[in-house]
């Protein structure tokens, strides 16, 4: 439904601005008119941005539409997520309070910050004053609620315990947040170690290298062989960087294509990935961690088992679990437990599956993911902890031994022309 922004005359003469929303510019004055305000102004808004309506409006361009599509089949990013956790805690907290929801959806709409939050809230609040459910009317926004998020609150709204499991959501959100957080913090170190190391060697070879070496060609000696084969790098380096550049974005590129588009390459680099060690150590036990931590509030939500499976498939961030998680589901559709063929899966670590075995005879399935789950977050920790420590000296002796060479291949027929 439209929003749209207005300026009009309160009664004693005030000005006063503020947002409306309406199906039509005509029913939009009506309910300002209602409120007893004299409209002066008024512009339909989409998104944020400003229109002039339908006939003097320009329709979203083909960029802004691509990207709006992109967003929306990707799911909600990071800061998307960031924005929702609050509104989710928001919400739990005035739905737990005994407040209705139209009401509750009122007061997170007031105190939004910004004006696509504000825009996409009062388009939700408006479905449901329409008569949908409010898992519907959030499934409307697929740039901001993912399927899982969705599906727990259609659940909660089916079981009567909305609030709950908002609540659930919100604290899921936050140690997903959590997990992501520990994962880059690890792998930050040392790419930007690598990329520091990269910006000072090409400055050596272009720059610094050259002159010197220029000064000992001019004297007219045999150079040796350290020295003659750091020329030739730094020819190509300040001949060809554009074509190094180039390659590398290729590659990038390429990679990203093969990840996103490719199955077969997808799974080859997962697995690839969770062969090295201590990284692929840390990437399994995020990715079970992830897997065990989602089930269970699935589970605990009321959603059913082979949706909360089909839900979890999607949200492991690895595909080798991914693909284990969906041979698990079709098992199940079968007649089978969840230990049975997650055990033989050979995907997930052997006490995983026993402790799952050990939730189903017990019936406390979903409090034994949540312990797997919590466990796990303590093992990413040390793991994080062992990576930084292995990966710090490595990279500094690799730094070393390039400096190291260069500063060799300079200084050994230095020190010749000073002994002759």
């Amino acid at each position: 439904m439209p929003i749209y922004e207005y300026v009009a005359f309160a009664p004693g003469g005030a000005t006063t601005k503020g947002v409306v929303d309406a199906d039509t510019e005509k029913d939009a004055r009506q309910k300002l008119r209602r409120q007893k305000l004299l409209v002066t102004k008024l512009t339909e808004t989409r998104g944020g941005k400003r229109s002039k309506g339908k006939k003097g409006g320009k329709q979203p361009g083909l960029l802004a539409r691509a990207a709006e599509a992109r967003a929306a089949s990707q799911g909600p990013g990071a800061r998307e997520t960031e924005i929702v956790l609050g509104i989710t805690r928001q919400l739990a907290t005035l739905l737990g309070s005994g407040i209705a929801l139209a009401e509750a959806l009122s007061a997170v709409v007031d105190q939004a910050e910004q004006k696509r939050v504000e825009t996409m809230l009062r388009q939700v609040r408006e479905g449901i004053q329409q008569g949908n459910s409010l898992a519907d009317a959030l499934a409307q926004h697929p740039g901001w609620f993912s399927e899982l998020y969705v599906n727990m609150v259609s659940a909660g709204q089916a079981a009567g315990n909305l609030d709950i499991v908002l609540s659930r959501l919100a604290d899921y959100m936050q140690a997903q947040r959590a997990l992501r957080r520990k994962v880059v913090g690890a792998l930050t170190y040392p790419a930007m170690m690598i990329v520091i190391g990269m910006i000072v060697v090409t400055i050596l070879m272009a720059k610094v290298v050259p002159e010197i070496t220029a000064m000992l060609i001019e004297q007219g000696k045999a150079l040796p062989p350290a020295t003659q084969v750091l020329i030739s790098i730094s020819n190509v380096v300040q001949d060809w960087w554009w074509a190094i550049i180039g390659m590398i974005g290729v590659m990038s590129f390429a990679f990203e294509r093969v990840y996103r588009t490719s199955d077969k390459g997808q799974l080859a680099i997962d697995r690839s990935l969770l062969k090295i060690p201590v990284l692929g150590e840390l990437l399994r036990k995020a990715a079970v961690g992830r897997f065990t931590r989602t089930l269970s509030t699935l589970l605990q939500s009321g959603v059913p088992v082979i949706q909360s499976l089909e839900i979890t498939r999607k949200v492991v961030g690895n595909r080798v679990i991914g693909d284990a998680t969906d041979h698990i589901s079709k098992r199940v559709v079968e007649g089978t437990d969840i230990s049975g063929p997650l055990k033989a899966s050979g995907a997930f670590p052997s006490v995983v599956g026993y402790m799952v075995a050990v939730g189903e005879q017990s019936g406390e399935l979903e409090q034994m993911l949540d312990r797997i789950a919590i466990a796990y977050d303590e093992e990413i920790d040390v793991v994080t902890e062992r990576l930084t420590a292995l990966l710090e000296p490595v990279m500094i002796v690799l730094l070393a031994g390039v400096v190291g060479y260069i500063v060799y291949a300079i200084v050994q027929p230095i020190l010749e022309i000073g002994q002759i």
